[in-house]
């Protein structure tokens, strides 16, 4: 069902008034390209995989060992190549631009704090037993 003219028109202010809040996001949706990219790659990958598998099956009837083999690893790599996101021209994930001077999130575990083991440990208790 088409929309109206008004309809049409907010949908564009919307589209705007996103974009120059929060442009990243706006060229996050807009890439058309790479969903079309994403469901190809999942086709060719699911493709792969029964192709794997009649190759499979046939090898464990004909009791061909190098034949069911490899029809395992053509169903590996389907699967693989099914749900690995697109690469761009650039080789980042999803055909994104890479962010220039983004400061990076800290490590899990890398960050030295203050105190030891054991000091760390009492502290986080203490605030518990304050909650309750």
């Amino acid at each position: 069902m088409p929309l109206s003219e008004h309809e049409q028109r907010l949908l564009e202010q919307m589209e705007r008034a996103l974009s120059a809040d929060d442009p990243k996001f706006a060229n996050a949706m807009k890439g058309s390209r790479h969903g079309r990219a994403a469901k190809r790659r999942l086709l060719v990958g699911t493709a792969a995989v029964v192709v794997g598998l009649v190759l499979l099956i046939i090898g464990a009837s004909t009791s061909q060992i190098w034949l069911g083999a490899g029809g395992f690893i053509v169903m590996l790599a389907g699967a693989i190549w099914a749900f690995s996101p697109a690469r761009g021209t650039d080789g980042t994930a999803g055909g994104q631009p890479p962010t220039k001077g983004a400061p990076r999130p800290p490590r899990a575990g890398k960050s030295r704090r203050s105190g030891s083991f054991m000091e760390r440990l009492e502290q986080r208790w203490d605030r518990r037993r304050g909650q309750w």
